[in-house]
């Protein structure tokens, strides 16, 4: 592993190289002259390490009397080898006849540390952080070693105390951020004043970080709380300013231009002086090389940097600042003022700017935009998917081991395969393609039955405009009127009954007109859901009434969409008994199986496992009880009966409505020319005719009320007509679209 010339002085802490003498016992030498390692162990200790064989006594002191070899017989390897070892026979033997003797390196020292050895590799840095030298050295550990099972590495020293060091900053720094802001409080007693000197302190920040760049450091420890320090000192400067900032206002100087400039001009002096004070002070610690100036410098540098960058912006940026914290809160209340006529003028022009959009426009919107038409054709796709697939069963692959064929172990391989008859897979085709072609016409359904409800609701607001300006017509017709009744009540030609009975009736228009705007509101709602649109859309009309041809009395609804999917209903169901009728065949079974087989085989010749049989298989599946298969087959029968059945209600009642709506359709035609040529002319006629006959007192109060009510019933049933014709012009639409 290549190490970074970033590491100087690299130590390793040995754990080998202690000479010792090593003894090494010859059993069956010992054992041959009746001795024991206990007994030769004993006269080895007691020889070079010595042994107390009795007490010395000194007056009242006592001292251990130890025998052992003389100094200059215990000095090298030869004396050890030459200890004479004594038996029981009283035979003398020379220690290297009984072991082996030598002076091997052993272990020098082990260190543990949680209960675990331990190994200390140490190195110093120079010129680079702690921190990335050891991540380049945690990447090139795990990539290039690769240690025995129950070795790890751990990372300490200056590292472990880098980490300690920066969980203390994580809670120093933001509680020393905090303690000024709170002072800044209590100086000036108010939030925006603290927090307007509180900008001095991202200030400093970016000249700190800027200074260690240009110097090539990296953020350390001592960094870190030399940043904390000029945090302390930068806000002196904007304390310097405000202050002074605040005592020109006291003084009455109202233009703040000129508090800015003559702050700065008197504050100048000072505020230079606590920057460069702090940073001459600082300087020798930057420009250290001695002891300790690894820990210097770092803080140093922050602080010189960050408070020279910050001095100037201060300068610049604060009077900035303070002038636009200022001007804003002088006209606070005309500025709410604004922001809420403009929020309300903004409402108002949303609500009033609603876009006229006509019906073929409003269908076109709604197809492409509505969510269950688009949920449908999201079905169809799903639909789709299936076409074309086979639902085939799982591929079976099987091993076996063990004695499958004689004593011997033998291994046999083999895969599978069930499949029903091509006919099956043909039915099923068949009916997901039937789906598929019924989940296309649902989709026709859904946008033909939302063509309907888009159509209606687009008329209703229709009418509920026309009736709302029918209201408002006799809504100002009933306020003239009770006008010209309080005068002629003045002047004695009316009575009080006239003036209360005038004021109710436009109390009731007034409780219309609130109910009316409601349901409008409603059925806008409404038509906003079905276009699936936020932009506020008003129906656009530009034809009173819609048109339609129409043909004969009795007419073919085949190709409705609903019938055509009931319809389809019926072949879905004879599809799916032809597919539980398919079921009823046979299943094929395929497979092939590869042996061994170890021993002698049939023809006398011995084989090993090296020797492969092969085999293949083929069956058929045969449904023996098919009495819950015929029940379902039976059922679906039944089924197909129910769908030919739901086909041809549906078709009568189609035709029955479409009968029904038609002569519907000529009764309300007529009805609307009748209205249109003659009751609305004549409507128009008795509204004249009474006004002038009541205001010239031919007639009173009651038979003006009984006229003009009349009229306006004209009216109101004119629109009610015009309504039913577009509703049942609509569903004969609906009906007929198909055909």
């Amino acid at each position: 592993m290549k190490i970074s010339r970033k590491k100087k002085n690299i130590y390793l802490e040995p754990i080998t190289g202690m000479p010792q003498i090593v003894i090494e016992f010859n059993r069956q030498l010992i054992a041959q002259y009746h001795l024991s390692i206990d007994e030769i162990n004993k006269i080895i200790n007691t020889a070079f390490a010595g042994k107390s064989t009795g007490l010395v006594y000194e007056e009242e002191k006592r001292f251990d009397l130890v025998v052992k070899l003389d100094k200059n017989k215990r000095e090298n390897l030869e004396d050890v080898k030459n200890l004479l070892i004594p038996n029981s026979n009283g035979t003398q033997i020379p220690l290297s006849l009984l072991a082996n003797v030598s002076i091997k390196d052993g272990p020098n020292q082990i260190q543990r540390e949680d209960a675990k050895r331990r190994i200390v590799v140490g190195f110093n840095v120079k010129n680079r952080d702690v921190q990335s030298i050891v991540q380049e050295l945690k990447q090139k550990v795990e990539t290039q070693m690769d240690f025995s099972p129950g070795y790890f590495v751990t990372y300490g020293g200056a590292f472990e105390n880098l980490n300690k060091a920066k969980k203390r900053l994580m809670i120093a720094v933001p509680i020393a951020l905090v303690l000024i802001f709170i002072l800044l409080f209590f100086a000036f007693k108010s939030v925006k004043q603290g927090l307007l000197i509180y900008t001095a302190i991202p200030l400093s920040a970016i000249g700190g970080i800027l200074f260690l760049a240009m110097r090539g450091m990296p953020f350390s420890i001592s960094a870190g709380i030399g940043f904390i320090a000029l945090f302390g000192v930068a806000v002196l400067n904007g304390i310097v300013l405000v202050a002074e900032f605040n005592s020109l206002k006291e003084r009455k100087v109202k233009n703040l231009n000129l508090i800015v400039l003559r702050a700065g001009k008197n504050r100048l002096r000072p505020v230079l002086m606590t920057a460069f004070v702090a940073s001459l002070g600082f300087l020798p610690m930057a420009l250290s090389n001695g002891a300790g100036a690894e820990v210097q410098r770092p803080l140093a540098t922050v602080v010189i940097g960050g408070l020279i960058i910050a001095t100037f912006l201060t300068l610049f940026l604060l009077p900035i600042l303070y002038i636009l914290f200022e001007r804003n809160n002088k006209p606070k209340v005309n500025l709410l003022s604004i922001l809420f006529i403009a929020g309300a003028t903004l409402t108002m022009n949303k609500v009033g700017a609603q876009t006229p959009i006509p019906l073929q426009s409003a269908i076109d919107s709604a197809l492409q935009n509505n969510l269950e038409v688009k949920n449908q054709k999201l079905l169809t796709e799903y639909q789709s998917k299936l076409l074309n697939s086979y639902d085939i069963p799982q591929t079976v692959i099987s091993g076996e081991y063990g004695q499958i064929n004689s004593y011997y172990k033998d291994s046999k391989f083999g895969i599978s395969q069930t499949i029903s008859f091509p006919q099956v897979y043909s039915k099923q085709n068949a009916l997901s393609d039937a789906k598929y072609q019924g989940s296309i016409i649902n989709t026709h359904l859904k946008e033909a039955e939302l063509i309907k409800q888009v159509s209606e609701v687009f008329f209703d607001i229709v009418y509920m405009r026309e009736k709302r300006q029918i209201l408002i017509q006799y809504d100002s017709l009933f306020g003239e009127f009770i006008n010209k009744t309080k005068l002629k009540f003045n002047s004695g030609d009316a009575n009080i009954l006239e003036v209360y009975t005038a004021e109710t009736q436009k109390n009731e228009i007034s409780i219309q007109l609130k109910q009316l705007k409601y349901d409008m509101e409603v059925k806008e709602l409404e038509f906003e859901l079905l276009l699936n649109t936020r932009n506020p859309y008003i129906p656009q009309q530009e034809k009173p009434l819609l048109g339609i041809s129409i043909g004969l009395d009795s007419m073919s609804f085949e190709n409705h969409p609903l019938l055509k999917y009931l319809n389809l209903e019926k072949s879905i169901s004879q599809l799916k008994t032809q597919v539980e009728k398919s079921k009823l065949l046979p299943s094929i079974f395929l497979g092939y199986n590869s042996t061994s087989m170890v021993g002698t085989g049939a023809d006398n010749i011995l084989y090993s496992s090296s020797k492969r049989f092969n085999s293949i298989q083929f069956g058929l599946g045969l449904p023996l009880f098919y009495g819950h298969q015929q029940a379902i087959i039976r059922s679906s029968t039944i089924q197909e009966k129910v769908s030919e059945n739901n086909y041809q209600m549906e078709l009568r009642n189609k035709t029955f409505e479409y009968q029904q709506e038609l002569k519907k359709y000529i009764m309300l035609n007529d009805m609307v020319r009748y209205f249109e040529d003659t009751a609305l002319l004549q409507a128009k006629t008795i509204n004249e005719t009474a006004d002038k006959k009541f205001f010239t007192g031919d007639i009173n109060y009651l038979e003006w009320l009984l006229l003009s009510n009349n009229a306006t019933m004209i009216k109101t049933n004119y629109i009610n007509a015009k309504r039913e014709l577009n509703f049942t012009t609509i569903k004969i639409n609906y009906l007929i679209n198909f055909n």
